[in-house]
């Protein structure tokens, strides 16, 4: 069963096939999980081998991969059997053989009218060599790059997805209390993770998480790495925390970030958690329809330069639909100079990261555009936390 109503899938698939005619494409070939599970439903742990979903300018769509996912597919899709297209193991790690040579031929099989084909040419998924055999399999068709065709579609949330998101929200603020509350000293940090995990994934009693994507947690001097998980090192008196970390239900993700000291913390990162909670603040009273992506930028780049503060990097980006290795949306940055213009349900994940050579801190919120401005979904205390 998909996550949706058949009706949301027809009005997505309309969305797109808008855009696709827009482009002159006959047919898109989707590679990126998050497309094909926002297209059709689709949703496996199965994107470690040659999938696709085929969607023509006219007619039905379909789904091909290995053969032993297609139950995959008919548990999750909105596709009837024949749509349906699966290739034996013969396929796998083979000198001779590719899935993508399976999918050109069902591609020929099925639409053989198609003679401008899109594909993701920059999804994590689609391989040099799965480009190279997709390519030698449609000789005489042209591939053209749709890399983000999927992605400008899925960037305004219907009520339904938004709804999902709530409900991640919630999870992610469960999580989140949980970490924090665990911080102190002699705690490890590897157990503050699993118990991360476990709120994640058994939520409250009437929503439970999927797979988390990932979580950051370092300690001490490893907070100047945006991008570090855990050790099995213990936590200490006088050393500082960022956590971020976001629930995953349905596929779709709310992350959240905020900052720990363990101990009574000095006056210099006191003072920076004001300036950063300023700016978030000035950065969330910029979001409304029609601003710009850019503003939102703007408006906390200039509280933190009264603080002699320069973040050179993003602030944020849209975020919906993930899997691994990413859980934003690969469109909007709210950066200076991102001239996209705000719409209302765009959901945008708020990212303020300072990272120096010796220390870090973090503040985030994920946000709904609303006509009355930026809607967060967390409710978890913004401040430095003390344990």
């Amino acid at each position: 069963m998909a996550a949706f109503e058949r009706a949301e899938y027809q009005r997505r698939l309309a969305a797109v096939r808008r855009d696709m005619e827009g482009a002159g494409l006959d047919l898109l070939v989707i590679t990126n999980p998050p497309n094909m599970n926002y297209t059709v439903g689709y949703d496996a742990w199965s994107f470690y081998v040659p999938q696709a979903v085929l969607i023509p300018l006219d007619g039905e769509p379909s789904w091909t991969g290995r053969a032993i996912d297609l139950e995959c597919a008919r548990h999750t899709t909105i596709l009837p059997e024949d749509a349906l297209l699966g290739y034996d193991d013969s396929y796998l790690t083979s000198p001779d053989r590719h899935g993508a040579d399976f999918i050109a031929e069902a591609i020929l099989a099925h639409y053989p009218g198609a003679r401008r084909i899109g594909v993701e040419s920059d999804s994590p998924y689609f391989t040099a060599r799965y480009n190279e055999r997709l390519e030698r399999g449609l000789a005489g068709r042209t591939l053209v790059n749709a890399d983000t065709l999927v992605n400008w579609v899925r960037l305004i949330k219907s009520d339904a997805e938004i709804e999902i998101m709530r409900q991640a929200g919630a999870i992610t603020d469960i999580a989140m209390r949980r970490a924090i509350d665990m911080i102190r000293p002699g705690v490890r940090q590897c157990d503050v993770a699993g118990a991360i995990y476990q709120a994640l994934i058994s939520g409250h009693p009437d929503l439970c998480g999927d797979v988390p994507d990932f979580q950051t947690l370092p300690m001490g001097t490893r907070t100047s790495a945006p991008h570090l998980t855990w050790t099995d090192e213990r936590y200490e008196t006088g050393s500082a925390c960022t956590l971020e970390l976001g629930a995953n239900r349905l596929r779709y993700h709310v992350p959240l970030a905020r900052t720990v000291h363990v101990g009574s913390p000095p006056a210099e990162l006191t003072d920076l958690a004001l300036v950063v909670e300023e700016g978030l603040l000035a950065a969330l009273d910029a979001v409304r329809p029609g601003a710009l992506a850019g503003d939102v930028a703007n408006a906390w780049n200039a509280v933190i330069a009264r603080a002699g503060i320069v973040k050179p990097s993003r602030i944020g980006y849209s975020i919906g639909i993930g899997y691994p290795p990413d859980w934003g949306e690969r469109t909007v940055s709210l950066i200076a100079g991102d001239t996209t213009p705000l719409q209302d349900n765009m959901v945008l994940h708020l990212m303020l990261g300072l990272w120096g050579r010796n220390s870090g801190y973090e503040l985030s919120e994920t946000f709904q555009v609303t006509p009355q401005g930026a809607r967060c979904f967390s409710t978890v205390d913004r401040a430095l936390a003390v344990r």
